[in-house]
């Protein structure tokens, strides 16, 4: 399984803050969260497995797996899984994909007090789409 580049970045909040942040979206979502913090390397991992429904959210990708890391000033995520989506899955994930995004923005920018601040990557492509 290998992985890609950074997908975000936030600035202004650390590693640990940042992965609670993606792990409460995807509990919202229907997914059961497991969590591996560790210091040698620094990170997070994150696997969700799904266990209710979700309208986004395709048979392929029943399973999720993330990296969140420290960067200077903040922490980034990598998306690690599912690495290929089917054809027909691609609209459905892809919406998800946005609106996990737009929650991180809002959820993060308001409880921050805009002090915190979720960006993509430039150039940043998920394992399944084609790079820019």
């Amino acid at each position: 399984m290998a992985e890609t580049s950074d997908w975000l970045r936030v600035r202004g909040m650390g590693r640990e803050r940042f992965a609670s942040y993606v792990a409460g979206f995807l509990t919202e979502s229907g997914f059961t969260v497991e969590r591996t913090d560790s210091t040698d390397p620094v990170e997070s991992r994150l696997i969700a497995r799904l266990q209710r429904p979700h309208p986004a959210v395709p048979a392929s990708a029943g399973t999720l797996r993330f990296r969140v890391y420290p960067t200077g000033g903040g922490a980034a995520v990598v998306w690690i899984e599912p690495a290929t989506v089917e054809s027909a899955d691609r609209p459905r994930l892809d919406r998800f994909v946005r609106e996990f995004v737009a929650h991180l923005q809002r959820s993060i920018s308001t409880e921050s007090h805009a002090s915190a601040k979720v960006t993509a990557v430039p150039d940043a492509h998920l394992p399944w789409q084609s790079p820019p």
